[in-house]
């Protein structure tokens, strides 16, 4: 196995700040005021149009309106309202000194995705950042991900995932892959093995050591 892909939100980065002050920007477009943790938390990991219609009902054309306000909000503030893992980066410089090719999977547009990377100086880590489209025509983590195989010519079983929510997990075997799931995110063990994770990692230390096991 040579190939690891990475979500970003709640795997490399705690996103929480920026997210959830960008889903309450968007909302407040609606009259609504929203300071319900977990209902911003379940926010973090699914594509966000989705979101919108799960936790208030929205329609479609709805949802595509409070994505649209939700990324007015991101593109200049929340975008950097973000943090990366204590860890993160050492996992990273581990996998690469073991001859790991490393990709970014994300369902959050890759445009936003590359400026965080770079932002954070993690682009020198990863060899292919693939994201969801701002027109919504690949949104769904499995469309990512398929999307960053094909794109690299990877064959999946040379290829693991690694997230924090059962979308990445699902999203990996519809693929064909094996996955890691991560429990310093967003998800938590019960989501991630009922998933179909096949392995748990708690810390980014776990997540190194279980990839370099697999590799020799």
């Amino acid at each position: 196995m040579d190939y690891c892909l990475f979500d970003l939100d709640g795997t490399l980065t705690d996103p929480y700040e920026g997210i959830t002050n960008s889903i309450k920007y968007g909302l407040a477009k609606f009259g609504i005021c929203e300071n319900d943790t977990r209902k911003l938390k379940s926010f973090i990991g699914p594509p966000l149009y989705r979101s919108f219609m799960d936790n208030y009902s929205f329609t479609q054309e709805q949802a595509a309106q409070a994505v649209g306000y939700y990324r007015e909000y991101f593109a200049q503030k929340g975008i950097f309202e973000n943090r990366v893992y204590d860890g993160i980066e050492n996992m990273l410089y581990r996998l690469k000194q073991r001859d790991f090719r490393l990709l970014v999977a994300t369902s959050k547009p890759q445009v936003f995705a590359e400026r965080i990377i770079k932002h954070f100086n993690l682009w020198q880590y990863f060899d292919f950042i693939a994201g969801a489209t701002l027109d919504d025509s690949r949104i769904e983590k499995a469309d990512v991900i398929s999307y960053a195989l094909k794109s690299c010519n990877i064959a999946p079983c040379n290829a693991i995932m690694v997230g924090d929510r059962k979308h990445d997990i699902i999203g990996a075997k519809q693929n064909g892959l094996n996955s890691v799931g991560v429990l310093y995110g967003y998800g938590g063990e019960e989501e991630l093995k009922s998933a179909g994770a096949d392995y748990i990692a708690a810390t980014p230390s776990d997540v190194a050591e279980i990839l370099i096991n697999l590799k020799s």
